[in-house]
């Protein structure tokens, strides 16, 4: 069973690298669909349900943290990510209050895929025995 994954960014080249770094987890991760703002991703999030939300802190139309809070309104069960390559003590504080967790984009190579594991495995421990077994290279 694979997280359905909403990708939140205005630029389009950081949308495209977030999926290829979760195409190479297809596995484990299904990305449902990907908006350019915070208002977008609202709907989005309305429409297809996500487990989980990649989102941009700074965007037009609406920034992350609205957005983020208008999804906790609407779908409280989402998890969701904020990513962005501002990682300063203030960002981090308001990131702690609205999301389950933060990545910066400049480590998402290296942080993001472990970060949504956990977030995964903490939502759904049952799923854990999966994720793990398929990257030991053996059936669950």
């Amino acid at each position: 069973m694979s997280a359905r994954v909403l990708i939140v960014d205005d630029h389009a080249a950081v949308r495209q690298a977030i999926r290829a770094i979760l195409h190479q987890h297809v596995h484990s991760f299904e990305v449902c669909e990907e908006a350019t703002n915070g208002k977008e991703a609202v709907e989005q999030v309305g429409k297809l349900g996500p487990d989980i939300v990649l989102l941009d802190i700074n965007m037009p139309v609406m920034d992350g943290f609205h957005a983020a809070q208008e999804i906790r309104r609407i779908s409280p069960q989402t998890k969701i990510v904020f990513l962005s390559m501002f990682d300063g003590p203030t960002i981090m504080q308001f990131g702690r209050m609205w999301s389950d967790a933060f990545v910066s984009k400049s480590s998402a190579g290296n942080e993001l895929i472990p970060t949504l594991e956990r977030l995964i495995e903490e939502q759904t421990p049952h799923i854990k025995v999966s994720v793990k077994s398929h990257q030991a290279g053996t059936q669950p």
